[in-house]
């Protein structure tokens, strides 16, 4: 009796059904974990042009426009998101910080912080 080497055809099939089926639960799981994590990112770029705002504040008794701040978007964030600040003129002043999701992160939706703390929109923070 010969040995044979090698795969059969149905071994070579179970197991490219096999990685079909992981990569089928593996790609959206990591694609939804991505975009997680550029939301966080943008998120905390939020929070510091909230804190440099409030800085810009203590020192000109005036909340600063998108280019006195002169912030630039980190590289996690940049590309994903685009920002604007709105200034409330009061009284009290205020701010509205908006990022706009863009690219793949579009289907994430956009998100928001005033000045006094409201997050937006609701379930994304």
């Amino acid at each position: 009796m010969k040995k044979s080497k090698g795969f059969t055809l149905i071994e070579l099939v179970i197991v490219v059904v096999i990685v079909g089926i992981l990569a089928a639960i593996a790609v959206p799981a990591y694609r939804e974990a991505v975009r997680k994590s550029n939301r966080r990112a943008a998120q905390a770029a939020m929070m510091e042009i909230a804190t440099r705002e409030r800085q810009w504040f203590v020192a000109n008794r005036a909340f600063a426009t998108k280019t006195q701040l002169a912030y630039s978007l980190p590289p996690e964030v940049n590309g994903k998101y685009t920002y604007t600040i709105t200034l409330d003129a009061g009284p009290p002043p205020g701010f509205t910080i908006n990022f706009t999701a863009v690219g793949v992160q579009a289907g994430d939706g956009n998100l928001s912080l005033t000045s006094a703390g409201v997050k937006g929109p609701a379930g994304k923070w």
